[in-house]
């Protein structure tokens, strides 16, 4: 439903995630929603969500808990299909948003073609990963968002790699915005929400999404455990626009990484090596800081 329907209906519009839905406790993608409906105001979307437990959340037919419309598309096709939604709106002169809403797994792996090739032709559309760094509705196996030394069920001994820069990868292709969401942090979240609306061509956001089944954690934790992680540096929020210029929203404040990681078994095991991971991080910020010092994005 659009703006102009609602207005002319007189009628609130509804939540995108309706109540009753059968998302798991403490679901970092579940909050996601609800602050992507108060991003939205009364402007629906229209959805294209992959393989992914965003599109478990739909339900059985003939039912759906989400009050938009919802394309379910493969793993790896929800740039593409979104992009012949936008077109066609665009076609019939509705500006609407259209959202992909995706996990790591359809992002970071087996979506990633069909996401590069919908940024690099700048098409008109918002791609949300909710990223909680497993395949989290098919059991907890590896992603390339996993990052280094974590247990999965696909990596028991600690996964070999290092996490993929995804914010890298998309500003390699130039897009007008991406930027990091962190649903501890509400009006943060809003802000690039609203901004990422206000901008036209292809806009990428990417948030932490806490899973207590997949990270081994308690569900009250969870917006907590993304405030640890913004807080001891692990996952920076910040903006980048155009490709090159670079805006960090909050720095580290000093929380202690242990803080993060002793409320997730998956950071338990022997293999993980504290140390190392400030080492990361510090490596992480270095990085952010040269990159906002030598391109700074103009001032809010």
């Amino acid at each position: 439903m659009n703006r102009a329907l609602v207005e002319e209906v007189g009628a609130a519009p509804e939540s995108v995630l309706r109540c009753g839905n059968t998302n798991c406790a403490g679901c970092g993608m579940s909050l996601g929603l609800q602050f992507l409906n108060q991003a939205l105001g009364p402007e629906r979307p229209i959805f294209a969500i992959p393989a992914c437990c965003g599109i478990v959340t739909a339900g059985a037919f003939p039912t759906s808990a989400y009050g938009a419309p919802v394309a379910a598309t493969t793993f790896a096709s929800s740039p593409a299909v979104a992009t012949g939604i936008s077109t066609i709106l665009r076609l019939n002169g509705d500006a609407g948003p259209v959202i992909c809403w995706a996990g790591d797994g359809g992002t970071y792996d087996i979506g990633i073609a069909t996401l590069s090739a919908a940024a690099e032709r700048n098409e008109d559309i918002i791609y949300f990963c909710y990223d909680n760094e497993i395949y989290g509705n098919t059991g907890g196996q590896r992603s390339s968002a996993t990052p280094e030394d974590i247990a999965t069920t696909t990596s028991p001994s600690g996964k070999g790699e290092l996490k993929k820069d995804i914010m890298a990868i998309m500003a390699g292709h130039r897009i007008p915005y991406a930027a990091t969401l962190s649903i501890a942090h509400r009006e943060d979240f809003l802000a690039k929400v609203r901004t990422a609306l206000a901008t036209r061509g292809f806009r990428f956001l990417v948030m932490l999404s806490p899973c207590p089944t997949g990270w081994k954690s308690e569900a009250e934790d969870s917006v907590d455990l993304v405030r640890y992680a913004v807080g001891c540096g692990l996952f920076p929020l910040y903006e980048i626009f155009g490709g090159v210029r670079y805006r960090i929203s909050l720095r580290p404040d000093g929380t202690p990484l242990e803080m993060y990681a002793e409320r997730q078994k998956r950071y338990r095991g022997r293999q993980v090596d504290l140390d190392k991971v400030r080492g990361r991080i510090a490596e992480q910020w270095r990085y952010l800081d040269a990159m906002s010092r030598a391109f700074p994005a103009e001032p809010a």
